[in-house]
């Protein structure tokens, strides 16, 4: 899943660790999300928001990646 994390972290001048630890993960996992290899769990992706100071729904590009499962749903079809 597509997010803004990293977008948001490098503005805050912030390192994956210093994040990794504001929301208690580990520094792999906040690299895993930047990468797109793994959908941060709701309270994850909450604690991060909260963060930054944006919504789950900005911080997680819901519309964009929801458009992009649309898509994806009706090329099956």
């Amino acid at each position: 899943m597509k997010t803004r994390v990293k977008e948001l972290r490098t503005a805050a001048k912030m390192t994956q660790q210093q994040l990794a630890d504001l929301v208690h993960v580990s520094s792999r996992t906040i690299i895993s999300i930047e990468k797109e290899q793994y959908s941060p769990s709701l309270m994850l992706a909450y604690r991060m928001a909260q963060v930054f100071g944006v919504t789950i729904e900005n911080l997680c590009c819901l519309e964009e990646n929801k458009e992009w499962e649309d898509r994806q749903y009706e090329d099956l079809q």
